[in-house]
């Protein structure tokens, strides 16, 4: 059966939907670990020094108000997402911490921008590149907007390392197989960056790689499991009795203490040629 990511098509989802994708967002936007890694990319480009700032998929606006937060940034963000629900909560967020001017978030598609040539300091997607149509359009929008001198920035999953065990090993890869078409666009594109960039005359600066792994107790993973109940059969890779009975099992080893659920995160950090 061939998903559809809804993570995808953001501007098509109804509400109920669109409210379980911006509690996933800001659950791992609240996990250390997840914000270990963001602040890691912020400090090596070097984030502080920017006066504006491009940050594609912008969601929730997490990136955004993250930046904004540090004490030593004083420039601007300007967030496109593809979805105006997702686009009016990063406003609402961004007020409720102080960051309303200083944000500005707008509805867009990363594969064409709207935006003059070179007109950024730095330029960020942050998850959103698994989830894309066309990744080297994207990419090539970022290139096109930075201006010379300034930093791109591409983190997201290596959800082709996405896994889920559970009691059966054969039934763990069937099922998180199933989980990575249902919620992935372009689950292998972290280990295509190096190729797509040098198409777009950008030059690796530095790379980071993690591996986000929970066993025993869940915690980061207890919102992508929780969220798989709305999201799987709304990509109609599994139907709700499915998806729910596989959320059950895992939150269930989770209380039992066998859970066991990871994947390999990357940072590529991008410079002009």
């Amino acid at each position: 059966m061939a998903g559809t990511d809804p993570w995808n098509g953001t501007d098509r989802l109804d509400e109920a939907t669109l409210d379980v994708m911006v509690a996933r967002l800001e659950a791992r936007g609240k996990n250390a670990a997840f914000v270990g890694m963001l602040d890691d990319y912020l400090d090596a480009m070097e984030i502080d020094g920017a006066a504006s700032v491009l940050d594609l998929g912008c969601g929730t606006g997490l990136v955004s108000r993250r930046i904004c937060a540090r004490p030593d940034f004083a420039g601007t963000c300007h967030g496109i997402d593809l979805s105006d629900y997702l686009v009016r909560a990063a406003r609402r967020y961004a007020a409720d911490e102080g960051a309303g001017e200083r944000t500005r978030f707008e509805v867009g598609d990363t594969h064409s921008l709207n935006l003059a040539e070179a007109s950024y300091d730095a330029v960020i997607a942050h998850t959103l590149f698994s989830h894309l149509d066309d990744p080297g359009a994207v990419l090539g929008e970022m290139a096109r907007v930075v201006r010379p001198g300034g930093r791109i920035v591409v983190y997201d999953g290596d959800y082709a390392s996405l896994t889920f065990e559970e009691a059966d090993p054969e039934q763990s890869r069937q099922n998180s197989d199933r989980v990575i078409e249902a919620l992935v666009t372009q689950p292998r594109v972290l280990r295509q960056m190096l190729r797509i960039a040098k198409r777009h005359g950008l030059v690796l600066d530095r790379m980071f790689s993690y591996v986000l792994t929970e066993a025993g107790r869940a915690d980061f993973w207890v919102s992508a499991v929780e969220g798989l109940r709305v999201l799987g059969p709304r990509s109609g890779v599994m139907t709700e009795a499915e998806a729910n009975a596989w959320a059950d099992a895992q939150l269930a080893a989770s209380e039992e203490g066998v859970f066991f659920g990871s994947s390999n995160y990357y940072t590529y950090l991008f410079r002009p040629a």
